[in-house]
């Protein structure tokens, strides 16, 4: 095939570096000229400069081209990549002019064609927009470089047997033109030596927009552009930083609303805006396919995960529905409230003050309604709930992996290793370091960082981490003292103001302390974040990390466990600290020696962690989809209000991209990130809430469709990248997973009041005909108020009560083991203990039992990769052959008999195997 036989002798790849140059960055064209041939050959005038277009601009009348268009002006040429900058005419003026003169003529020395609209063409007139085309042998030299697989022969393996009940899910399905908007085909890795081999029918449309836009990109990140302060600079990201270009983007393929005039155009975009952005297609499955196709294999794994996800939040919120409405059928019949709601038992009991000095004695009966409700969640189903979780999110990981091995089989990604991130070293990595040493695997001289400097960064990093962990930690003990300064303040309130008289038995001064000092932690929650992102990011860059995979793997862990802390820690002290260490009346323990900790509701602490969970895990998801959502409509409404004004055909496809939002790299990295501190909250603390994958599975529906819009409406192009799984966010979830069995028992244990419930039905009760009655007051040690010291003593005590009641096991006051802990107390602390030991044994025990039983490749797929792998290599040594065939009948003396031998046996070992 002589495909490239007119260029083929004009054009020289050379990979290595150049001796001049300390950085390999760049795969160079170099003309060969022969004697007495001029300078400007056939690749001369096929590079042209940025203002020789071809054809030139005389040759079309421009007033008749709609400027909707993703096509040079030829109408041939399609734009892969946008460059954007304005002609500020500051200090720096002429070397940014300098700087973009010879990084252009750089990308055109690498083959690529350019095509610069005068800043007069812009809307606003001030911006000049530098449009890039990858030509077919800039395409195919790449492609072999980046390793992209290509189709070679039509999959004709047969499809899986239709499962009978799909006929139920056809209102949930999409057209099929859709789902999969291009055949199945086998792939192999593409050499520009085997073009012959490959399915092209049309050059200028083998490459996916997708695909093209990642080469093309692959070059823009390693261009240089020229030497400063004594180092080689390059990189497109550095001159975006320096400002020297405002932007650089791949261009969507149309207006998302309607579809393009141009018949050439795909209208894929608008494709996925009416069949997957839209919120009224929320209940249809996604075009996966179409995703990978039009924003690359990394975008389409995340959108395959979240669905997935949602998936299985359907069945943990049903289930957790049926938990939380059997707390709700069977609340009249809990003995516990009834008997606080009791004016013969509750309101009989006098309870001690909850504060000092300003708290008067109340009686128990004021809590009946928070007590009502707290066994909505705190009853019989929530340790069915717990166990059910541990199980729920050992299936949802497994089946995840079976998930992901079917895409990177579906995907080509089968063949796909990190490894091939981790040769390519990220543009600032080889910027930064000017030393250089041997690699032992490909044997070339490549920069890398002294370990002394890795070691000094590395301290600097571990110390703002720890910092800022700490500042964490300490705004959580600032919620503290706000909740323990301000109970008076409300106790004393609800007391004496008779507006709140109507509502005092359901909003007591507990739960009113509990729900402000929820939103004051949200908010101080939120400012954290935003200083703590651009913290992260600034001392990852300082790192400097090797490769891309290294980066985001760093950012992610630093990330993470900042908002590990921050967003969980105060559902861990309401969990596990609160209530725990108050000490008795009479000696109370002190916070800072000043504020009292705090106590309990007679209920139990359950509703207050419910109240926590419930404030920060919705706040949070309503704030993201705020800025998710709204924020970037109205910075684009903001941006586009000029050009509303003018005709469609002076408002260029270029233009309306610019005005559009930056997706940015780490744009996946905050959506990952989102929905893991979601999936810790319903699952590290699930035992507590019932109902929190129903709100996750609300929140995840119209998620998946906000993501989609903003990506498909409101966003320019992300460059497409591949991805094989969602990477280190899999060994998060694997570790929350194990460690939310270990929350939920210690919740169950610790924080309700079932265990204590349970030793006092099958130790305690006196009762056979209701055994649950007078568990209230066993749950009350008695204390004299008189032993009451002056600090801890009420003001008043109009009612001159002798005796007051308190949370604990403690014996009276006349007893000689006086306040110390009765032996009751200690058969529940052991029956807690056995609980959590035997509930994290039993729970861990089935979720290693169901990963076991479980394979992370579902068998078909094996066998399809196997059978694919065997097809493709046949194809390929069958090729092989034919070409030594031909050899061999063309008198190539290198051919020899021995070697056409040699390859039919290859070919007879390879059908063995």
């Amino acid at each position: 095939m002589n495909r490239l036989g007119r260029k083929a002798s004009e054009t020289l790849i050379e990979m290595a570096p150049s001796a001049d140059d300390d950085i390999a960055v760049l795969t160079k064209f170099k003309l060969l000229q022969s004697e007495g041939e001029e300078s400007n050959g056939p690749l001369c005038e096929t590079l042209s400069t940025a203002g020789s277009e071809v054809p030139s601009s005389s040759e079309i009348d421009k007033r008749h081209q709609s400027k909707d268009s993703i096509f040079f002006r030829d109408g041939v040429r399609r734009i892969d990549f946008v460059l954007s900058y304005v002609d500020d005419l500051n200090k720096e003026w002429e070397k940014k002019l300098e700087r973009r003169k010879e990084f252009e003529s750089n990308l055109q020395k690498a083959g690529l064609e350019l095509e610069t609209e005068d800043k007069k063409e812009s809307e606003d007139g001030k911006i000049y927009f530098v449009k890039i085309h990858a030509p077919w042998e800039v395409l195919i030299t790449y492609a072999e470089v980046l390793n992209i697989k290509v189709p070679i022969k039509e999959n004709d393996i047969p499809s899986m047997v239709e499962n009978p009940l799909d006929c139920m899910l056809t209102p949930f399905r999409l057209p099929e033109k859709v789902m999969h908007p291009e055949p199945d085909y086998f792939t192999a890795p593409f050499s520009k030596e085997k073009q012959e081999l490959y399915l092209i029918n049309d050059e200028s449309t083998f490459f996916s927009p997708s695909m093209r836009n990642r080469i093309v990109n692959y070059i823009l990140t390693r261009c240089p552009y020229g030497t400063e302060e004594g180092k080689k600079k390059f990189g497109i990201k550095r001159l975006l930083n320096n400002g020297t270009y405002s932007a650089a983007y791949p261009l969507h393929d149309c207006q998302y609303w309607k579809k393009a005039s141009d018949p050439n155009c795909d209208n894929e975009r608008y494709t996925l805006y009416m069949e997957w952005a839209r919120f009224l297609r929320f209940y249809k499955e996604q075009p996966l396919d179409l995703i990978r196709k039009y924003y690359g294999e990394k975008i389409g794994i995340y959108f395959a995960w979240l669905g997935f996800y949602t998936e299985m939040l359907f069945l943990a919120a049903v289930v957790g529905v049926i938990c939380f409405l059997y707390g709700l059928f069977t609340m009249d019949e809990n003995m516990s409230s009834k008997e606080i709601c009791d004016p013969a038992i509750g309101g009989e009991i006098i309870m001690c003050p909850l504060c000092d000095r300003e708290c008067e004695y109340w009686r128990l009966n004021t809590t009946c309604e928070s007590s009502e409700y707290s066994h909505l969640f705190d009853n019989v189903a929530t340790l069915f709930f717990a166990i059910f979780m541990g199980i729920w999110v050992t299936l949802f990981l497994e089946f995840w992996k079976r998930r992901q091995a079917r895409l990177k089989y579906e995907w080509d990604l089968v063949d796909f290793e990190e490894e091939q991130q981790q040769l390519q070293l990220r543009p600032e990595y080889e910027a930064k370091c000017t030393q250089k040493k041997k690699n032992p695997v490909t044997q070339e001289m490549e920069p890398y960082l002294p370990l002394t400097s890795q070691a000094v960064r590395f301290c600097i990093s571990g110390t703002t981490v720890l910092f800022w962990v700490s500042l964490i930690i300490a705004s959580m003990i600032a919620v503290i003292v706000y909740r323990l300064a301000v109970y008076a303040a409300f106790a004393s309130l609800m007391e004496n103001a008779q507006t709140l008289q109507p509502i005092s038995g359901l909003l007591t001064p507990q739960l009113a302390t509990s729900v402000t000092a929820s939103c004051l932690n949200f908010v101080i929650i939120m400012i954290l974040n935003f200083i703590y992102e651009r913290i992260a990011i600034w001392i990852t860059d300082m790192e400097i990390p090797r490769t891309h995979m290294e980066y985001e793997n760093r950012l992610t862990m630093k990330m993470f466990l900042f908002q590990f802390v921050n967003y969980y820690s105060s559902c861990f002290y309401v969990a596990f600290f609160k209530g725990k260490f108050v000490g008795y009346p009479g000696a109370y323990t002190y916070m800072f020696n000043r504020w009292r900790n705090e106590e309990c509701d007679p209920a139990g602490c359950l509703i207050e962690l419910t109240t926590q969970l419930t404030i920060v895990m919705a706040g949070k998801q309503i704030w993201g989809n705020i800025q998710e959502a709204i924020v970037p409509w109205i910075c684009n409404w903001w941006g586009r209000r000029k050009a509303r004004n003018n005709p469609e055909n002076l408002y260029s496809r270029w233009e309306q991209d610019h005005d559009l939002q930056t997706f940015g790299a780490l744009g996946l990295f905050y959506e990952y990130l989102e929905m893991v501190i979601q999936f810790g909250f319903i699952t590290l603390f699930v035992a507590s809430f019932p109902l929190a994958p129903l709100l996750a599975l609300m929140n995840n529906i119209l998620e998946i469709r906000v993501d989609s819009w903003k990506l498909t409406t409101q966003y320019r192009r992300p460059v497409a990248a591949k991805a094989h799984s969602i990477g280190v966010w899999q060994e998060i979830l694997n570790g929350m997973a194990i460690l939310s069995v270990v929350t939920n028992a210690f919740i169950v244990a610790f924080t309700s009041d079932m265990i204590p419930r349970l030793v006092y039905y099958y130790a305690y009760s006196e009762s056979d005909n209701s055994p649950m009655s007078g568990y209230i007051n066993n749950s009350l040690s008695v204390f004299l108020i008189s032993d009451f010291p002056e600090r801890n003593k009420p003001k008043t005590n109009t009612e001159n009560f002798v005796i007051c009641r308190y949370r604990d096991y403690r014996y009276p006051p006349d007893h000689e083991k006086k306040y110390l802990h009765t032996m009751q107390f200690w058969h529940i602390l052991a029956a807690k203990l056995a609980f959590i030991i035997i509930m994290e044994h039993v729970v861990f025990i089935v979720k290693f039992f169901v990963a076991w039983m479980i394979p992370d490749v579902p068998a078909d797929v094996k066998a399809k990769i196997k059978r694919e792998k065997y097809l493709t290599q046949k194809i390929l040594h069958e090729y092989e052959l034919e070409k030594l065939k031909e050899r061999l009948c063309q008198g190539d003396k290198r051919a020899t008999e021995k070697e056409f031998i040699a390859t039919e046996g290859r070919m007879e070992l390879s059908r063995a195997m």
